[in-house]
């Protein structure tokens, strides 16, 4: 006898579990570009690399005497860093006994949950490794000292540009004492904390991967998501990936018969970073100086 069509089989079911995990994974996404007040996003095509881009010169004294000709003073941009984006992959696979044994949300559902959360912790690990590679400096006493320092770099740097506000990203052990002692509002999102206005003026991000006793800042213009979409493009072609609205990851998922499993495939090439890093400033925090006893 045929099977009627309308009867809801086990690959049914998986592409379903497929659309909500891309769709949980867009909204972590999309609180984090939320937070960091990320407005470029650029859609990797193949053949194009990534650079990062460093600003070099020297400013001429600028006493010059009446009639001399004034001298020039020269900068340019060079390349920082180049790289490529890697696609990375994962799989994970499933048997029937599990999904028999502990149900479906648990077997596959619940792991796709943790999948998703170890694949937001590498994103987010990378970038603020690279942050720290950025090669500006400030220093200043204690955690104020060093905010100050650091909105004093900031402005300085991106006087002349546009803009649209700064990040300062600290390690919670930095800023536990303060936030035990004020009423402040935060929010939640891919790991990380953000408090908006802190201290009356700075926009901070606390995340443990900060070093501590460092804090990082940069113009939110500054920092990019960098991105490859499987559902465009030659991968396509060759692929069939379910993805979220932007394209950032891409999930496929197959049932096997000959071993009565199903089979989980995660696409994504994704990277944040930041354009000029000159304009990633790395501030130290430190200790104010006992003074000597009489």
């Amino acid at each position: 006898m045929a099977v009627d069509p309308k009867t809801m089989k086990a690959a049914d079911f998986a592409r379903v579990s497929a659309i909500d995990f891309v769709a949980r994974f867009e909204t972590n996404i999309n609180q984090l570009v939320e937070i960091l007040g990320i407005t470029r996003k650029i859609e990797k095509q193949p053949g194009t690399v990534v650079k990062t881009y460093k600003v070099q010169g020297t400013l001429e004294s600028g006493d010059v005497a009446e009639g001399e000709t004034i001298p020039l003073s020269k900068y340019n941009t060079v390349v920082g860093q180049l790289f490529e984006m890697k696609l990375k992959k994962w799989r994970k696979q499933t048997t029937v006994e599990a999904i028999n044994d502990k149900g479906y949300t648990q077997a596959v559902e619940d792991t796709d949950t943790k999948m998703i959360k170890d694949v937001q912790g590498g994103l987010r690990s990378d970038f603020f490794a690279f942050l720290q590679t950025g090669t500006g400096t400030a220093t200043g006493v204690g955690l104020q000292g060093a905010l100050a320092a650091a909105w004093v770099k900031n402005q300085v740097l991106w006087e002349d540009t546009n803009a649209s506000g700064f990040l300062y990203f600290i390690n919670p052990e930095d800023i536990g004492d303060y936030l035990g002692k004020k009423e402040i509002t935060t929010q939640t999102a891919f790991g990380m904390t953000y408090i908006q206005a802190f201290l009356g003026i700075y926009d901070v991000v606390v995340y443990s991967g900060v070093p501590k006793g460092k804090i990082i800042t940069t113009a939110k213009d500054n920092v990019i998501l960098y991105y490859v979409n499987p559902k465009n493009g030659d991968i396509a072609k060759a692929f069939d990936f379910t993805t979220d609205q932007t394209g950032l990851v891409g999930i496929h998922r197959d049932v096997d018969y000959s071993n009565l499993s199903t089979e989980s495939v995660v696409l994504s090439g994704t990277k944040l970073f930041a354009e000029m890093l000159d304009g990633v400033i790395v501030a130290a925090i430190t200790a104010p100086t006992t003074p000597p006893v009489k």
